[in-house]
């Protein structure tokens, strides 16, 4: 079976590629076993023609001749070149000259040696070739398997992407990582699921794999793709505990996330304890003792005592509904349960139920006519704009409450045109640390009951910001220039595409 080329768009801009080591060619071994033909007889055509007649200076040239061809074509060339220079010696130098014959022993002694040595260099100079070959595979292999690491603490990325970098790396076919929820032991039929494939047609079956790679005991990691190199399989084992690695990376991730969301969901329910005890329950104990003193038989109320009365009924209602309102959109936000249905609008579309309820003297109306439209929800932009008005006129009771309305060059959202709507009070203001604070659910200014005037429970600046930014927006507090605090709504502009979001 074929094995498929690394193709870089296959799993993304950058891959795992081993360089390849290469040892020494048969182009070198012909190369060294020529040289080895030529250069000892060169050698002694060399010393013949200047005259030189020394035999000791002779067997050197001829050594380092051995040498040279031992770094070139490996330990047969070496060889070869050795016994050559040691004929030629014998003939050409050791006396008598011209005849293989020798009369001084000693100088057989000299060549036995010389024929030992040349050998034993060659072998040498072969040896450490291949302990090159091996130290430049192993680091080729480290650096791989480096990559690989640094790749797995720098990405977040999927487990199916990570496992086809792997798979291209190793030239397969296809790559798929079994798991169980029990370990597996021998002659025990185990329940595998696939946990993640890569690679055209995945998954790849127990049947179907070419290399099974069992990396832990809950984890194995199967291959389809033909026959791997020495090189790679060595490299199969520590790919597949890489792989695990990423899963188990993930399943704390999930696990972090599934943490925070219940602590998230703990911290919401005693918030929402804590609001029933006290915030819902001063409303409810309001309307229970008008109703209480209405219905008494033997006491007739003046007009003005009875329209009291249900003025207060119908305004405890009110910051009632109000609460509950607040309570129920929080936890769709926390949930990722909103779905805002976008259209076109201009911010005064929303201005009449908004402010329903709030004093008309406490508010002036300066938006500018004529803007662009913003993409937004009706009835969310209605809520955010209602809660930060009523925020606004509760925390400044003795200053009016100015709405703006901008847009043009400058403003935009997410690199998109937009328009702003300041809502700006002149009050006290709020300190830096009280303004990070301030869009947390359950939070007050002071975080006192008795703050300003003492009614709600924390929630209306958490609702608008979630609303707006569930929207396409963003909600952000200024001081403002002078003491007090602006309230900026940030709504991208409409582009007539309707859509949704969570």
């Amino acid at each position: 079976m074929a094995r498929p080329e690394a193709n870089p768009s296959d799993v993304g801009e950058v891959q795992l590629r081993l360089p390849v080591v290469r040892g020494i060619g048969r182009g070198r071994v012909v190369t060294g076993l020529v040289l080895a033909l030529l250069l000892p007889p060169g050698v002694e055509l060399l010393v013949t023609v200047v005259g030189f007649r020394n035999f000791a200076m002779t067997m050197l040239l001829q050594l380092a001749v051995a040498v040279a061809i031992a770094a070139i074509g490996g330990l047969w060339p070496a060889v070869v070149a050795a016994v050559l220079g040691s004929l030629l010696l014998n003939y050409f130098s050791a006396e008598p000259v011209g005849s293989l014959s020798i009369a001084d022993p000693t100088t057989l002694f000299t060549l036995v040696v010389f024929l030992a040595v040349a050998c034993g260099v060659a072998l040498a100079v072969g040896l450490a070739s291949r302990r090159a070959q091996e130290a430049a595979r192993s680091g080729a292999e480290a650096t791989a398997l480096s990559e690989l690491a640094l790749r797995i603490l720098s990405t977040d990325g999927s487990l199916e992407s990570f496992l086809d970098k792997v798979r291209v790396t190793l030239g397969m076919d296809a790559a798929t990582l079994l798991g169980s929820a029990e370990p597996a032991r021998p002659g025990v039929s185990t329940n595998w699921r696939v946990l993640a494939s890569a690679g055209p047609n995945p998954p790849v079956t127990h049947a179907a794999a070419d290399h099974a790679a069992v990396v832990d005991p809950h984890y194995t990691l199967l291959l389809r793709g033909g026959a791997l190199s020495a090189q790679h399989q060595r490299l199969l084992a520590a790919f597949g505990a890489f792989v695990v690695a990423v899963r188990e990376r993930q399943q704390l991730a999930k696990s972090r996330r599934d943490n925070l969301r219940l602590a998230e969901g703990n911290k919401m329910r005693t918030s929402i304890l804590r609001a029933v005890s006290h915030d819902l329950r001063t409303p409810l104990a309001g309307i229970k003792l008008a109703v209480s003193s209405l219905r008494q038989e033997d006491v007739q109320f003046p007009p003005d005592v009875e329209r009291e009365l249900l003025e207060t009924i119908e305004n405890y209602a009110d910051r009632l509904d109000h609460l509950v309102d607040n309570l129920l959109d929080m936890s769709r936000i926390t949930a990722d349960a909103v779905n805002p249905l976008l259209t076109g609008m201009s911010w005064s579309d929303v201005l009449p139920d908004a402010l329903r309820g709030i004093p008309r003297d406490r508010v002036r109306n300066e938006l500018q006519p004529n803007l662009p439209p913003v993409q937004a929800d009706a009835g969310m932009l209605e809520r955010v704009v209602a809660n930060i008005v009523e925020n606004a006129v509760k925390y400044a009771p003795d200053s009016d409450v100015v709405l703006t309305s901008h847009a043009g060059a400058g403003i935009t959202v997410r690199d998109q045109p937009a328009s702003e709507l300041r809502v700006v009070d002149f009050g006290r203001g709020v300190g830096h640390a009280e303004v990070l604070e301030m869009f947390q659910p359950f939070q007050r200014l002071g975080d006192s009951p008795a703050s300003a005037s003492g009614s709600g429970i924390g929630l209306g600046l958490a609702v608008a910001k979630g609303f707006t930014e569930a929207m396409g927006g963003t909600l952000v507090a200024e001081p403002t220039p002078g003491g007090g605090l602006t309230m900026v709504v940030t709504l991208p502009l409409w582009t007539g595409h309707r859509g949704g979001g969570a």
